[in-house]
């Protein structure tokens, strides 16, 4: 997303980010663009500084105050590179600064700077289709289940005997191309035969088995 009520200066900022792979959508009011982060994610956002209704310190607010939207990298373009202007928006939630006049090269190395906050995010976010077995586990109960989904956070998965909300669960799995099997703590935040579990604890191989494996399948 960029922001800017200036066309000209949104447009250019399309056209230098377009050919890296980006689908822009574009906003000259930051009123509208303020409604459009409570119902739409996104990998990255540009605002500019100085607007009109909301300026760009205003708007990062509200993007940080979105669920959706809450950790995505904000980029603010403004002709200010002063102490100020700069503590100002890291208070705000600024997460990098983009001068005028700006040329390719410098959105390039900003892209590139961008890249690996763009792929936590992404990762964070992604809920990969993923079929394979799990077992559970919740006190004397057990059953073998199917997973739908997966992400960095849970799992959906179909289980033949329901599970309850708020049910907490031990859950075993296999990722295509992991030997070990991964061992979760979880809790059931929808419950039912088809049931959603967030994790709440696993040890360090196994998070960062699950994060290889979604960043694997993500292309950004």
């Amino acid at each position: 997303m960029v922001v800017d009520d200036e066309p000209a200066v949104a447009k250019v900022i399309k056209a230098m980010t377009e050919p890296l792979g980006c689908d822009v959508l574009i906003f000259t009011d930051s009123r509208e663009a303020a409604k459009c982060v409570a119902s739409e994610k996104f990998d990255g956002i540009f605002v500019d500084g100085r607007m009109p209704h909301l300026d760009g310190f205003e708007l990062t607010e509200t993007i940080r105050a979105s669920p959706l939207n809450a950790q995505v990298p904000v980029v603010m373009l403004t002709g200010y590179d002063d102490i100020h202007t700069m503590r100002k928006g890291f208070r705000a939630g600024i997460n990098f600064f983009l001068g005028k006049p700006f040329t390719p090269d410098r959105v390039l190395r900003l892209f590139r700077a961008m890249y690996g906050t763009i792929l936590r995010e992404k990762r964070r976010c992604a809920r990969l289709p993923f079929r394979a077995t799990a077992h559970w586990r919740s006190g004397l109960r057990s059953a073998k289940a199917v997973t739908v989904d997966i992400s960095e956070g849970g799992m959906l998965m179909e289980t033949p005997e329901a599970l309850e909300l708020g049910e907490r669960v031990d859950v075993e799995f296999n990722l295509p191309s992991t030997p070990q099997k991964l061992k979760v703590e979880a809790t059931v935040v929808r419950g039912g035969w088809r049931a959603a579990v967030k994790f709440t604890h696993m040890d360090s191989m196994d998070l960062e088995a699950i994060q290889r494996y979604i960043s694997g399948a993500l292309v950004i």
